[in-house]
């Protein structure tokens, strides 16, 4: 059983409602944390996407 499904760049900006290439530069200055390589792979654990919001949302608020 998957509790933390991993998401390919697609999937992780399809969460984030944003385009790949945005997804792409949100890795590239750190606001989303770098992929886990499998092989040639480039995956992201969904609960890491999800932080993302939440540490907007705590930006927000703060």
């Amino acid at each position: 059983m998957i509790t933390d499904p991993l998401l390919t760049a697609r999937e992780g900006a399809a969460v984030l409602q944003i385009s790949i290439p945005t997804f792409w530069r949100r890795v590239s200055d750190g606001t989303v944390p770098k992929p886990v390589k499998i092989g040639a792979l480039s995956r992201w654990p969904r609960s890491e996407v999800l932080a993302v919001i939440e540490q907007a949302k705590a930006r927000r608020a703060g």
